[in-house]
């Protein structure tokens, strides 16, 4: 489930469950009393302690939000674990999901003819592809140490990564096009911004927070981070390579601006190392001998069982397919 996608709901506080009132005694009392009360109508029951939300009678029970967490990739991992509230949106999703299940069963869709076939077909191709994945699994020790090592040698060109440059900059926005007062503007704080940057022991993270129109990267002093070699425009990749560590270069206009650059470090390409595409290589071979094994096995299929062809009415149908309607 993608954890962006949310379905606005609100959300009922469930108020607890009222004990029944206890029965009578049954013994005869000497004095007719007064007629007890109708009880009250039980509220509705709340949450058990594993359920973590619900919606009319659909609930998301703990065990499925832990799940749907387990099975996250590394970047939707990292999307939560930078908002948190991604999650709530996740289960709001999923109730959203259930209860428009809920009415589309109570109307009977699946048994409409269309979606009855296309049901039919996706139950199909589920059992034979879950099938054929059983009898042609990859055995748990595949791939041995040495084919892993024999496609790391033989992927090295691959698994270099292109030298990368740790950068800072201070921007000053000021279209190419834009109106006259604007660019003087612009002008008069980029003689500003340099002045304080050619002041003894200037402090250019200083200057970027304080002068910076990139508040982004002002807020962290003007650094962007490590951008790698082929990421960075050619007029400005010329400018760093000519820069050495912690060299301010001049001011660079583009069409948005003029861009004053920091190189605070420079990483030379390298090929990553064994240990950190290790695992990487792993699975990709066995997702080869997977695919191998399962054309393996259906070949066998068809060899012990050789389907027969009309060929004339194969032409026929494709003919007929031709011409209907969609």
């Amino acid at each position: 489930m993608v954890l962006s996608g949310s379905v606005a709901l609100a959300q009922a506080t469930v108020p607890a469950a009222r004990p029944n009132p206890r029965p009578a005694a049954t013994a005869a009392a000497p004095a007719a009393r007064p007629a007890a009360a109708p009880a009250a109508r039980a509220a509705p029951a709340a949450p058990a302690a594993d359920v973590v939300a619900r919606i009319g009678s659909i609930d998301v029970k703990a065990d499925e939000v832990r799940a749907l967490v387990a099975g996250l990739g590394e970047r939707e991992r990292a999307a939560l674990d930078a908002d948190p509230s991604r999650l709530g949106q996740a289960v709001r999703s999923m109730l959203a999901t259930r209860m428009l299940l809920k009415e589309a069963l109570d109307k009977k869709w699946d048994q409409t003819p269309a979606v009855a076939e296309h049901l039919r077909k996706v139950r199909e191709a589920a059992i034979a592809e879950t099938y054929l994945a059983s009898v042609a699994k990859v055995p748990a020790d595949y791939p041995p140490e040495a084919d892993i090592r024999a496609a790391y040698e033989a992927n090295r060109t691959a698994l270099v990564v292109p030298r990368s440059f740790q950068v800072a900059q201070i921007f000053v926005a000021g279209a190419r096009d834009a109106d006259k007062p604007t660019l003087d503007a612009a002008r008069k704080k980029l003689a500003e911004i340099e002045a304080k940057l050619k002041q003894p022991g200037a402090d250019f993270g200083a200057v970027a927070r304080d002068l910076s129109d990139s508040r982004q990267t002002a807020e962290r002093g003007g650094e962007i981070g490590w951008v790698s070699e082929s990421q960075i425009r050619p007029e400005l990749r010329a400018i760093l390579l000519g820069l050495a560590k912690n060299g301010v270069a001049d001011p660079v206009q583009l069409d948005d601006g003029w861009h004053i650059l920091k190189l605070v470090d420079t990483r030379a390409a390298a090929t990553r190392p064994y240990d950190e595409v290790r695992d990487q290589l792993a699975g990709r071979l066995r997702e080869e001998r997977a695919t191998q094994m399962r054309r393996a096995y259906m070949a066998e299929l068809l060899r012990r069982t050789p389907p027969v062809v009309n060929e004339f009415a194969l032409s026929k149908a494709l003919e007929d397919g031709k011409s209907a309607k969609p």
